[in-house]
């Protein structure tokens, strides 16, 4: 396929989402290279962007540096602490609008996370620009409704995990 035909597609990671996912289900980290040479494999990235948190360390700042080095534009949200001592940092709104708003502009809407609230996201984005779209989450801690309106469900699995 010439560069010139090759598809184009836009990828949006759920940073929290994957993180808390396969840390549940496999005790291990998501590898961010092996997912970028999976996702953009024969294609063209028009966008990629990884919707994280106000870094709280050394750490997270290394991991977002980590993420823009290898062709992610990294946002950030800061994590609100509740009265109750709880927190709470969600994308889910930014991701979708984003999404939205970049379905047009591509072939491929690639999406990293097991968010069920996805679902109808992609369902419309179907309907209304025909894109296709591709998620790639932890198969027991993805919501299944997600799954199924995906184009290509692509599981975490061992082959995504740093060893």
């Amino acid at each position: 396929m010439s560069r010139a035909t090759r598809e184009k597609v836009c990828i949006f990671v759920d940073v929290q989402n994957v993180y808390y996912t396969c840390r549940q289900a496999y005790r291990a980290n998501f590898d961010y290279n092996k997912f970028w040479a999976k996702a953009t494999a024969k294609r063209d990235v028009v966008s990629a962007v990884a919707y994280a948190t106000e870094p709280e360390d050394e750490k997270q700042q290394q991991f977002q540096n980590i993420l823009r080095a290898i062709g992610f534009t990294v946002l950030l949200k800061p994590v609100l602490k509740r009265a109750d001592g709880s927190t709470k940092a969600d994308w889910d709104v930014g991701i979708a609008l984003d999404v939205y708003e970049a379905a047009p502009g591509c072939d491929t809407i690639i999406l990293a996370s097991g968010d069920g609230d996805f679902t109808i996201l992609l369902e419309r984005i179907r309907k209304r620009f025909k894109t296709r779209t591709i998620v790639y989450g932890v198969p027991k801690l993805t919501a299944n409704p997600l799954i199924m309106e995906a184009s290509q469900f692509n599981p975490i699995d061992s082959n995504l995990l740093l060893r």
